[in-house]
């Protein structure tokens, strides 16, 4: 992790944004995307071949990648993550709130956090699975934690791993991307779950295929945070309506996020707003 890289990481998701307002995408773009916005340097740590110079440009991204959209560019996945270390708690939190509008409460103030066990004797898994023996915290977590392990094949900055990174005692350095390391492979990443409403996925893919089965839904959500945004303060009930009608006039250009602005800057909410 660098400046280079830090740079371009924040240069891909605002020209992500500007692309899709320029070209009104729709709204299921926020999820996944055939393309994105790379440079030589971050699609090295993308893996993705073929991208020269420090220009960051539209990339047709390879057939299977895991990225596109949002949830997968590395300047999310590390302001989601815990430090050097991912959390599924906060990045499904995350998710809940900003993507799915859906946000969850916080946590007692007598619950401990889960802190990751870096010797790799237990994975967070099993970790967060003992978390929810606690009656006062199973209720929110089956909702977090499976989403936040959707994304949990990606590390700290973004990056795809297959194994978690753990520090073993006195032992040897070790090659990984070609430099030496003082990190041992540990346990493989296990990235799928089951939602509360019974639907299972084996990982990111799976995961994006089943939030754009309602695009509807993402539209909605993005709809209420840019009413947030534009109004200082977050929709109120007597608002509902506006907001469906601003969803429901955007249906016909396929939820275009330049569609929905629109609609949202002629409102009677926006227009009459003090």
């Amino acid at each position: 992790y660098d400046e280079p890289l830090q740079d371009a990481m924040l240069r891909e998701t605002r020209m992500y944004f500007d692309e899709l307002l320029d070209s009104n995408l729709s709204a299921r773009y926020l999820i996944d995307a055939d393309f994105a916005m790379l440079n030589e340097r971050l699609a090295e740590h993308y893996k993705i071949e073929g991208v020269q110079g420090v220009q960051t440009r539209k990339v047709q991204l390879p057939a299977g990648s895991p990225r596109g959209g949002l949830l997968t560019q590395a300047s999310v996945l590390k302001v989601t993550a815990n430090g050097t270390v991912t959390s599924p708690v906060l990045r499904g939190v995350w998710l809940l709130d900003r993507i799915l509008g859906s946000p969850v409460p916080p946590p007692p103030a007598n619950v401990p956090a889960v802190e990751p066990d870096i010797r790799g004797a237990t994975t967070i898994r099993e970790q967060l699975a003992k978390h929810q023996q606690s009656a006062a915290c199973a209720s929110c977590h089956r909702k977090i934690d499976p989403i936040g392990f959707s994304l949990e094949n990606f590390d700290a900055v973004g990056g795809w791993r297959e194994k978690y990174r753990i520090m073993v005692p006195d032992a040897k350095p070790m090659r990984d991307n070609n430099r030496w390391v003082s990190y041992q492979h540990g346990p493989a990443v296990e990235s799928g779950g089951v939602l509360p409403d019974g639907q299972a996925f084996a990982g990111i893919r799976e995961f994006k295929s089943i939030l754009l089965q309602d695009q509807a839904a993402i539209a909605t959500n993005f709809a209420k945070k840019l009413f947030t945004y534009a109004l200082g303060r977050p929709p109120e009930f007597g608002d509902r309506r506006q907001i469906e009608g601003i969803v429901q006039r955007s249906e016909a250009n396929d939820h275009g996020l330049r569609t929905l602005i629109e609609e949202l800057a002629a409102s009677e909410a926006f227009v009459s707003r003090e």
